[in-house]
């Protein structure tokens, strides 16, 4: 079991650091690396190739804003799931660039989640489907958050 991350630049590493921090408190292994569907798209491919060679269950969550080519890029070529989760730096950067994200072509599935900890959790939650230990980890988290609330 792994999530994958991929940025479509170094300058994502913080917004990866908030995934990877939520990640880490489930126990979840992940992977992280820096590859652009428009510059090195070949670079992309590799990392899905292999992934797709471990023959464990992955789930990537990709983390690319303005013209989001990434996500896309990634749900075309891998028959696992993807998670979009677009870093803004504004609310202006955000109107402008969201659409890139949630308007995917046909046959590209990538779901959208906006907040980084959001997405580290629905990753987890997609994985723990077929992992019963993780299930029980998402279970205590729910209940943890429950009783602090």
């Amino acid at each position: 079991m792994l999530v994958s991350i991929i940025m479509g630049s170094k300058s994502d590493q913080e917004h990866a650091d908030k995934i990877t921090q939520k990640l880490d408190k489930l126990g979840v292994p992940h992977e992280t690396h820096v590859a652009s569907a428009h510059k090195v798209p070949e670079k992309v491919l590799e990392v899905l190739k292999t992934n797709e060679s471990k023959r464990e269950a992955v789930c990537y969550i990709t983390i690319a804003g303005r013209s989001n080519a990434l996500s896309g890029f990634v749900a075309a070529n891998t028959a696992y799931p993807v998670i979009a989760c677009p870093p803004f730096a504004t609310k202006e950067d955000f109107i402008i660039n969201i659409n890139s994200t949630l308007v995917m072509p046909s046959d590209t599935p990538a779901l959208t989640v906006i907040d980084p900890g959001n997405a580290a959790l629905a990753a987890a939650r997609i994985l723990g489907v077929s992992d019963a230990k993780l299930l029980a980890k998402n279970r205590e988290y729910i209940a943890t958050v429950k009783a602090n609330f």
